[in-house]
């Protein structure tokens, strides 16, 4: 500024200096003539023109603009810095948001698969539990079948045997002799064992022999194999004088 205003001072000066020679020459050169001379500060008005010119040249250089731009782009970068970082917030939350729906979304669907095992497990455990008591009423159904099967067939050989039982005279009450039969399945006797004796000899071996002449048993032949291993390969058969006891 004070550059400025010096060189103001000085052009002033110079233009005052100026009309003063112009002056001074006019005095020294004046003679009474009736010519007319004009004289016209072309000069000084050029320099003033000049001097208005460098003065509106000279006043944009401020610093303060300058210092206002670098504010101002400090104050772009700080929003431009704010503004990543909101943008980064939200993504990394959207991210998050996705994360949590897939986490979530997983996990409904281990839970609807877990309950659709659970579901067809318990279907299965029902299932196998009326499967298991339908085979257990089959089983006590055939079991009851085959031993009202086998009572039918009991029965009979219990009638053969009494027919061919002779009662020795030495037969007295109380007496028992009690007999184990090894069958086949043709109705043959493949052996008798005395399991008790009655005491008496002579009714033992009445027994046995009632068992020799009755044989072979030949209802045994229509019987089912199941039944027949069940109840018919070894038969225990007990004789007394009052009644015969399979």
């Amino acid at each position: 500024m004070k550059g400025m205003l010096a060189g103001y001072s000085i052009a002033v000066l110079f233009s005052v200096v100026l009309h003063l020679i112009v002056v001074g020459a006019l005095l020294v050169s004046w003679q009474p003539s009736t010519k007319k001379i004009v004289v016209q500060p072309q000069y000084l008005k050029a320099e003033l023109v000049q001097l208005t010119a460098v003065k509106k040249s000279v006043e944009p250089v401020a610093k303060k603009p300058s210092v206002d731009k670098a504010a101002e782009r400090r104050e772009l970068e700080k929003r431009r810095i704010a503004e990543q970082k909101r943008a980064e917030k939200q993504r990394i939350a959207k991210l998050k948001a996705e994360r949590q729906a897939q986490d979530k979304a997983e996990q409904e669907r281990e839970a609807r698969e877990q309950q659709h095992r659970q579901e067809e497990l318990e279907r299965q455990r029902l299932q196998a539990e009326r499967t298991e008591k339908l085979r257990a009423e089959q089983a006590q159904a055939t079991a009851e079948a085959d031993r009202q099967t086998a009572d039918s067939f009991l029965q009979a050989i219990q009638s053969r045997l009494s027919r061919y039982w002779s009662r020795p005279p030495s037969a007295r009450r109380g007496m028992e002799t009690l007999i184990e039969l090894r069958l086949v399945p043709t109705g043959r006797i493949v052996g008798v064992k005395i399991v008790k004796h009655s005491g008496d000899p002579a009714f033992d071996r009445s027994v046995e022999q009632a068992a020799l002449k009755a044989a072979p048993f030949t209802e045994l032949q229509s019987m089912e194999p199941r039944i027949f291993e069940q109840y018919f390969r070894t038969v225990k058969v007990a004789f007394n004088p009052e009644d015969l006891r399979l």
